[in-house]
């Protein structure tokens, strides 16, 4: 997997956790102050397998980590409609 692509996908995790934190604020308590996140997704093993060499490196520096675990988030299709004035 190309770095971009490990990146964008990591990214729309990100992204897909805070849509889930503005639901559930109390899943952010569980976050220490000053830990990195690495989430590992149920459902992509290459990234999986990339976020947990990730993990492992972190963890190998003495930093604070938590680890979430989830599904990817799927592609959304906008509905976008145009009417003529």
């Amino acid at each position: 997997m190309k770095k971009d692509e490990i990146v964008r996908k990591n990214l729309d995790l990100q992204a897909e956790f805070l849509r889930y934190s503005f639901d559930h604020p109390d899943v952010l308590d569980r976050i220490p102050t000053g830990a990195t996140m690495v989430i590992l997704p149920d459902d992509d093993a290459e990234l999986c397998r990339v976020n947990e060499r990730t993990l492992r490196e972190l963890r190998k520096q003495n930093l604070p980590t938590v680890v979430v675990r989830m599904p990817s988030p799927k592609p959304v299709e906008p509905r976008i409609e145009v009417f003529e004035g």
